[in-house]
């Protein structure tokens, strides 16, 4: 696939609008077919016929299991497999830990952290096929912690280790894996943000340039630069990058020492079962697991 996405497939989560939106626009404008995945029906219908003949959409929330892998099976039936993701999907909610509202503040996790794994899980054996390419969306967040945002910085730091590990384990398969570092751009999720008191005065405190906010389709244009360069890190905008080179050194000797494992662990997984090998460890995990099982069950106090 690197440096054409004349006639493959992209599916792109977060698709109504944004950067999910302008990237879906930029594969089609290169001949690509898009599957967009999203909430909202009307956002990506437009977005599809904008697009043209070779896109598609499903509504489906990316935190149910069962929808976004139904979708994702629905796009690669549609175009005869897929050949990249764009786990793009994720939301925001600012307010310091203590007084934030508990249920939006577990929201982004959800959203953001275990919407992208379930994306991921659900692409993923079309990527094999494929041997495709992901890419994750996360952010300059998953870096540098920002008070006030701690839901998504600590998804943002989820989503990043997740595709950093990811990268090894898929690297037998010939699925290149990579993650995107976005600092502010002009979408509505930011616009959203800085109406909120106290939360654009966090922004407009930052040095120039980190307190710059960035047109959308900029942002767009390096991720489909990405994507036809099955780039392992995409910077948007490019000097994004600078905060990352210790990562840089480290991370490819450990992606690529802790590959040669993966092959053996599969093979033990398959004769083994993965509810065997793959369940918490430890007297903690045992307590948690025990602590599940029992859930449905009436809890004495003694």
């Amino acid at each position: 696939m690197a440096g054409d996405l004349n006639g493959k497939t992209v599916l792109i989560t977060g698709a109504a609008r944004g950067l999910g939106a302008e990237t879906a626009l930029r594969v089609a404008a290169r001949g690509g077919r898009v599957a967009l995945v999203g909430l909202e029906p009307d956002g990506l219908a437009e977005i599809a016929s904008r697009c043209g003949a070779d896109a598609d959409w499903w509504e489906a929330d990316v935190t149910d299991p069962a929808a976004i892998e139904a979708a994702t099976n629905a796009a690669a039936e549609r175009f005869g497999g897929i050949d990249a993701a764009v786990v793009n999907a994720g939301i925001a909610a600012g307010g310091p830990l203590r007084l934030a509202d508990a249920e939006s503040f577990d929201r982004v996790i959800e959203v953001n952290l275990l919407g992208s794994v379930r994306t991921m899980r659900a692409a993923i054996p079309h990527l094999i096929e494929s041997r495709g390419y992901l890419l994750q969306i996360a952010s300059v967040a998953a870096l540098v912690a920002t008070p006030g945002l701690a839901a998504y910085c600590a998804s943002k730091s989820g989503v990043e280790a997740v595709s950093r590990a990811l990268r090894g384990e898929l690297m037998p398969h010939g699925v290149d894996v990579g993650c995107a570092y976005l600092i502010w751009h002009d979408t509505e999720m930011v616009r959203g943000s800085d109406r909120l008191p106290g939360m654009n005065r966090g922004r407009q405190s930052l040095p120039w340039p980190l307190s710059k906010s960035h047109p959308v389709g900029a942002g767009a244009d390096l991720i489909v630069e990405g994507l036809e360069k099955r780039a392992r890190t995409v910077a948007a905008p490019r000097w994004t990058k600078a905060f990352l080179p210790l990562r840089g050194l480290i991370g490819p000797l450990t992606e690529r020492l802790g590959s040669r494992e993966v092959l053996e662990i599969e093979r033990a997984i398959a004769e083994h079962g993965a509810d065997t090998l793959t369940k918490p460890v430890g007297a903690g995990g045992a307590a948690d697991s025990g602590r599940k099982d029992a859930a449905s069950e009436p809890v004495s106090g003694g």
